[in-house]
């Protein structure tokens, strides 16, 4: 997924009341961007950070700048706008980057499903086989005492939402269909990623569930630059 135009830099000064982060420019000018990120977003917004923003169009936005990169002091690369993460898995879907998702005829995006009531990042099918579930996490928790080999973790945060989806995930595979629960690394530093269990018990618990019913783990990272973002390499979830 390519930045047209390409994101232009700044120094984070603060992230605050979840969707707020306050930029500075080289001149010491300062504004407020929206981010858009619901997450903790645990290592990844520390101030004096580089940060990279968008430029929206729209004047009936109140704040016309979005944060989506960050960059820490080990010089890595962030994209810390959860909303970019379906994006770039449709896109490698549809190039057929990930491999255990290229045989299917037809894509479809938030469409309803499960006894949740929820909606499935991605609906894939074909004739003949099985519906495909898809379900999407944004992955950018990357392990304090662990940089050196790059330890992630998801989830950052409890999430009851997360919870749900994978109940949802579960019930698809007992219907008969194909449930995958792809992680898309948005983090250079991530190398590993696992179930954050010592911040939710639950979800590592539930996902242990899944696993063993049946629902499929995938991993993917991303290559991430002010230019572009997109899907590369798998990677192990542990």
């Amino acid at each position: 997924m390519k930045y047209t135009p390409a994101l232009q830099s700044a120094t984070l000064l603060r992230r605050y009341k979840r969707f707020l982060a306050d930029l500075q420019l080289n001149d010491g000018s300062e504004f407020t961007a929206h981010c858009a990120n619901t997450g903790k977003m645990t290592g990844c917004a520390e101030p004096g950070f580089n940060a990279f923003y968008s430029t929206s169009n729209n004047t009936k936005r109140k704040y016309p700048h979005s944060l989506e990169l960050t960059q820490n002091h080990l010089s890595q690369l962030i994209c810390v706008n959860t909303a970019i993460a379906n994006k770039v898995v449709e896109e490698a879907i549809n190039n057929n980057v990930i491999s255990e998702l290229t045989h299917y005829e037809q894509l479809q995006s938030e469409v309803k499903y499960g006894s949740e009531n929820s909606r499935i990042d991605f609906l894939l099918t074909s004739k003949n086989e099985p519906d495909c579930y898809v379900e999407v996490k944004s992955v950018t928790l990357l392990s304090e005492n662990d940089t050196h080999n790059g330890q992630g973790y998801f989830p950052d945060t409890q999430t009851v939402r997360g919870q749900k989806h994978i109940r949802e995930l579960i019930e698809m595979v007992e219907q008969g269909h194909r449930a995958v629960l792809l992680f898309a690394i948005l983090h250079e530093g991530i190398n590993t990623v696992s179930a954050a269990a010592h911040i939710d018990e639950k979800y590592a618990q539930l996902l242990n569930q899944a696993i063993n019913k049946g629902v499929e783990v995938l991993a993917y990272k991303a290559i991430i630059s002010a230019n572009e973002v997109t899907l590369h390499t798998k990677i192990s979830f542990i």
